[in-house]
């Protein structure tokens, strides 16, 4: 009985012994599990198995999911863990029901196992380090606690009957697709399978729709994670990076350095596009990156052109055709290149309809900081995403009124913005749980980082930072203490805006008086150190600073004024000097943004119109 055959395919299987992850580290084998041990072969066609491992089941301590940013060098995308003995194993499943199919099999064959591990590392080891808690010994005790019953008796829904499903062919129906895998977080949500379709049923909340699967399944999901299926639709394209600038576009094409590797993305005026190329045909020692605008006919419908001769109906019509003809390019379109399938981006707070977070969710790793309300930690929600807690000291900011607001904050969501996870308001004190951001606030990694930065990238910073202002521009919300040191870095150089709208449950005097030395006059605008009047324009002025700040990489504003000589010297028309890394059109847009009248400023819509223009210019 214990050599029946519970499953066995054919998955893929990482070295251990290896240090480097390259994709020939990755070899097929035949997986074959029954109630006493999991066994892998070599089986290649024609030939017979060859046994090349096996592990008594009673020896396994933990079987689970890995979750990860790392793009994966193989094609199985879908990879778990088993540890044994002092051993780890990482195989990767085809698709995300093969997985679970081998996930929930083996905890269910395990989970009565003696010496099972009362905690686990969620992500990789690898380059010598857990990319979850940075412990640098691999036999470091895990840091996400491991339930080895949890969803051990959760099988598969059975697929409804064919004539309860909605038909995917009724007039009308929207189809979507999802363009990154969604793990459901209670029973109200739909698990999503990236480039699997899905009928969309209600759209009323903005972050998060009801869909529908082909078995007829309904449930919420973030509607960040789905777009619209249409073969004009370039959201649904590998190549096409959206709003991504010129620097950060050559950046990863040179890190790509393949010939005709290229992508799509954004111009600087809304609603046309550009095609980038890697080539090295002109020089093979200095290889360069050629940046061609699409151009659009005036016929009704229009079409679009690179080289006049080739003109075509859609956009991906048009790539199509130069992947396969030069066309005129200096190369074929060969390696599509993208940045937004590296890791989905964060929800709208932890799931559908739920902002309350409770304590045993959360587990603390070690500090990481301190700000203005209270002490700021490392931890794991629900043992898996990486989040910073910060706890809130008491006396600090007005509880109750933030609670009552915390939903709002956490409706604000857009990939250059911190987003706020959920509230854990009991017990005392109250902890707010964020995104977790690699890199630490703009000003110390500025600071730290001093010397390295170039023009280019100093100017992408400014603009990640002015697309999250811009969002909050239009959802009418005003950040009110924008500085670089709100500011925080994500593990890929992204910047994103923190701390909006935090400064109105100060409960401080000294902070929200402009004659305490804590109120942040060299940043404010001057009609808020007078009249206390905020507002986008306000915050415009903060931005202006923050551009000052990110080009001189960290210097203080004012830095020899004390706040009554600054509130002197803006009133009498001063304005702070041209930064050395600062071009004269980025420091015009700076003393832009210093009008004394704030009517005279421009939106942060316009601002961003003027640094795409830079960004394709200097």
């Amino acid at each position: 009985m214990n050599n029946s055959v519970l499953l066995e395919e054919q998955l893929m299987k990482k070295s251990q012994q290896k240090r480097r992850t390259s994709p020939a580290n990755y070899k097929m084998r035949l997986f074959v599990l029954t109630r006493s041990r999991l066994t892998y072969f070599d089986q290649r066609g024609g030939k017979k198995r060859t046994l090349k491992g096996s592990i008594e089941l009673s020896r396994i301590k933990c079987v689970e999911i890995v979750k990860s940013d790392l793009i994966i060098p193989c094609n199985y995308k879908y990879p778990f863990q088993v540890v044994h003995d002092n051993y780890l194993l990482y195989v990767f499943a085809p698709d995300r029901n093969s997985r679970q199919r081998w996930v929930l099999t083996l905890k269910e064959e395990t989970r009565n196992n003696n010496g099972l591990v009362p905690k686990y590392h969620p992500n990789f080891w690898t380059d010598s380090r857990w990319r979850c808690c940075d412990q640098r010994d691999k036999l470091a005790p895990g840091c996400a606690a491991y339930d080895a019953t949890r969803d051990a008796s959760i099988k598969p829904l059975p697929p409804t009957p064919e004539d309860n499903w909605r038909s995917f062919d009724e007039p009308g129906q929207v189809r979507l697709q999802a363009m990154y895998d969604y793990e459901t977080q209670n029973s109200q949500q739909l698990m999503l399978q990236r480039g699997e379709e899905y009928l969309l049923l209600d759209c009323t909340d903005l972050h998060w729709w009801k869909v529908q699967d082909k078995n007829g399944h309904e449930g919420y999901a973030p509607s960040s994670y789905l777009v619209e299926k249409n073969p004009k639709n370039l959201h649904t394209y590998e190549w096409y990076n959206k709003n991504i600038n010129r620097n950060k576009a050559e950046r990863l094409l040179y890190n790509e350095d393949k010939e005709g590797a290229f992508m799509v993305r954004d111009s600087r005026l809304p609603g046309t596009y550009t095609v980038s190329v890697f080539t090295k045909a002109l020089s093979e020692k200095n290889p360069t990156i050629k940046h061609y605008h699409i151009m659009e006919t005036n016929d009704n419908p229009k079409r679009y052109y690179v080289a006049e001769k080739h003109v075509f109906e859609s956009i991906p019509e048009l790539i199509r055709y130069h992947q396969h003809n030069g066309g005129g390019l200096v190369s074929r379109l060969r390696h599509p290149v993208c940045s937004w399938q590296e890791s989905a981006p964060v929800t709208a707070g932890m799931s559908y309809g739920k902002w309350a977070i409770s304590p045993s969710e959360l587990t603390i790793v070690q500090e990481i900081g301190s700000g203005q309300f209270g002490v700021v930690q490392l931890g794991y929600l629900l043992g898996k995403m990486k989040v910073a807690i910060k706890t809130i000291r008491e006396g600090s900011m007005s509880v109750e009124d933030f609670v009552e607001e915390a939903q709002v904050v956490m409706a604000l969501s857009h990939p250059k913005l911190v987003q706020l996870l959920g509230v854990c308001p009991q017990p005392a004190p109250i902890c707010l749980v964020f995104e977790f951001m690699e890199h630490g606030c703009l000003y110390d990694h500025l600071r730290t980082q001093r010397g390295s930065f170039s023009q280019s990238t100093l100017l992408g910073m400014c603009q990640d930072v002015c697309e999250g202002m811009e969002y909050l521009e239009r959802a009418l919300f005003i950040h009110r203490d924008l500085a670089a040191r709100n500011c925080l870095v994500g593990e890929t150089q992204v910047v994103k805006v923190s701390d909006f709208g935090m400064t109105r449950f100060v409960l401080d005097d000294e902070y929200t008086s402009s004659t305490g030395s804590k109120f942040p006059v060299k940043w404010s605008a001057p009609e808020v150190f007078r009249y206390g009047r905020y507002s986008s324009k306000s915050d415009v002025w903060s931005f202006g600073v923050v551009m000052w700040e990110v080009f001189t990489e960290a210097k203080i504003p004012f830095e020899n004024r004390t706040n009554g000589e600054v509130v002197e010297d803006i009133s009498a028309g001063l304005r702070l000097y041209k930064p050395k890394l600062a071009s004269q059109s980025i420091y015009k847009l700076m003393n832009g943004c210093w009008k004394e009248k704030p009517e005279d400023r421009p939106s942060f819509a316009d601002l961003l119109c003027q640094l795409k223009e830079i960004s394709e210019s200097d």
